[in-house]
């Protein structure tokens, strides 16, 4: 296979192509080293080339569903024992992991060769993907703008053709907002669904899901058959599908009753053409025979957002803590913007912290209220399009001010100023649709169904019920039938 087809395969037709005898695992792997050969470093999507233990791999033998599929781990939480992990961190520059993570033993069984690692924002804490460690990773549809995060490097191999699925999680749309900006399908799926163990219990107090981006919605259905199941001593066990998620995509849907929503929940702005993706989805649900009404949850968006960024400030604080004590290093080596969350996050109480956990529960009954009318709700995955490199980047006086913060430990300060709450708001006007799916444990999937003046991707937004991956892949399956992206793929993938 040349490395210009590709492009043209998901991992399900490859799968097929090697047990047919078509081409082999070797041949596809060269095809693609080859491919990213050709767009490395320009797409800087690679933070480690694992080439030569991928070569390895295939000589050992392997077996499984997608036996010889070229595959890429995302360098944040997807640990492969002996290979880089270093969570787009400069501190953690030359770390190695020291076991495997159970979705990467599951990826292996599954017969998936590791070429390498992606791309990720330091810790994982924004939506682009630009470090001091590896540099700005570029989005195959206009180099000059983001693929999104945190899985920004996995979003940009996927749409760029290095391989056809790629790993990714989502703590508040870490999945599905890369996934809108690449032009790919992307699916978070519900707490429980895929383990985070064993070198973590939950994630965030179980907001994240790890799982893949895809190009087709068979391929991350399959991939959630290999991925799920619980682990020994994962904290929570969720209820098992009533048979395969590879049976869903093709399986008829039935007659739908969704709510929608284009009005975002932090009152920010919502640019003109994804509003229209939202109307043109909900006008093509309705020519497949499914209802559609404008409605939403009755939930308070913005204390969704601060009892969110309050969960963000605490974790980023702990995280450091821990990094100091497991890894050794020094909180000054990390971006400025990571030291004074950080240091909100230790001026935050103990009490504070809870009773902004505890609306979470609120949410879910309030959603879990709106999910008796509607069996799914619609609203765009991003309010903007992927801001251009560098757009978001702290201006140097900020980035002054936030090493003061953090020397100073100022977060208290900032606290009880109003400050936070204003940063909170201004770091989520991009993205407010994403994080409630997450503070309420469900699954939710952006659909590249849509494409901008400028020939940018947008994606719209299906949030779910508990547990119910099926309804989201038979409708995303039906929406890749009667308006199919397979054939849209940027210039050159």
């Amino acid at each position: 296979m040349q490395a210009e087809q590709l492009g043209t395969h998901d991992a399900t037709s490859l799968a097929a192509l090697i047990r047919g005898g078509e081409i082999t695992a070797e041949e596809l792997l060269d095809a693609t080293l080859a491919r990213i050969d050709a767009s490395e470093p320009r797409l800087n999507a690679i933070a480690a080339d694992l080439r030569d233990r991928a070569r390895r791999q295939i000589a050992a033998g392997l077996q499984g569903p997608f036996a010889g599929v070229p595959f890429l781990l995302k360098d944040l939480a997807q640990e492969y024992e002996g290979a880089p992990m270093t969570m787009g961190a400069l501190p953690l520059r030359g770390n190695v992991a020291a076991r495997s993570s159970h979705f990467v033993e599951r990826c292996l069984a599954a017969g998936l060769v590791i070429a390498g690692m992606t791309t990720a924002p330091e810790l994982g804490l924004k939506a682009t993907t630009e470090t001091r460690l590896y540099g700005a990773t570029r989005n195959p549809w206009n180099p000059g703008h983001t693929p999104g995060g945190s899985s920004g490097g996995s979003a940009a191999a996927v749409a760029a053709g290095y391989v056809p699925m790629a790993g990714a999680g989502d703590g508040g749309g870490s999945i599905r907002i890369p996934a809108s900006y690449c032009g790919l399908f992307g699916l978070k799926p519900s707490r429980g669904r895929v383990s985070s163990g064993p070198m973590a219990g939950e994630m965030w107090d179980g907001a994240v899901a790890d799982h893949v981006l895809t190009r087709s919605v068979r391929d991350s259905a399959a991939m959630l058959d290999c991925l799920a199941g619980t682990a020994v001593g994962d904290p929570f066990i969720i209820p098992a599908p009533a048979r395969p998620f590879a049976a869903e995509p093709g399986a008829d849907p039935g007659r739908l009753r969704i709510g929608f929503s284009i009005r975002s929940p932090i009152g920010g702005r919502v640019a003109p053409e994804i509003a229209e993706a939202v109307a043109a989805t909900a006008r093509l649900l309705e020519s497949l025979g499914h209802i559609v009404e404008e409605a939403e949850p009755a939930i308070d968006g913005k204390l969704l957002a601060r009892c969110y960024m309050g969960m963000y400030y605490g974790q980023v604080a702990a995280m450091l803590a821990r990094l100091r004590r497991e890894h050794g290093s020094r909180d000054r080596d990390f971006h400025p913007d990571t030291r004074a969350i950080a240091a909100i996050g230790r001026a935050m109480s103990a009490g504070a912290y809870v009773e902004l956990r505890e609306h979470w529960n609120g949410f879910a009954r309030a959603l879990g209220a709106f999910f008796t009318t509607y069996d799914l709700y619609l609203t765009p995955t991003t309010a903007l399009g992927p801001a251009r490199i560098g757009e978001l980047d702290s201006p140097a006086p900020i980035q002054a001010i936030s090493r003061l913060i953090s020397r100073a430990n100022a977060g208290g300060l900032l606290i009880r100023s109003g400050v936070v709450e204003g940063l909170a708001f201004q770091n989520l006007e991009r993205t407010p649709f994403t994080q409630l799916a997450n503070l309420a444990f469900v699954p939710a999937m952006s659909v590249p169904l849509h494409q901008g003046a400028d020939g940018l991707p947008i994606g719209v937004q299906f949030v779910g019920r508990t547990a119910d991956e099926a309804t989201l892949l038979r409708l995303a399956a039906q929406l890749e039938a009667a308006s199919p992206w397979a054939g849209r793929r940027p210039q050159g993938s």
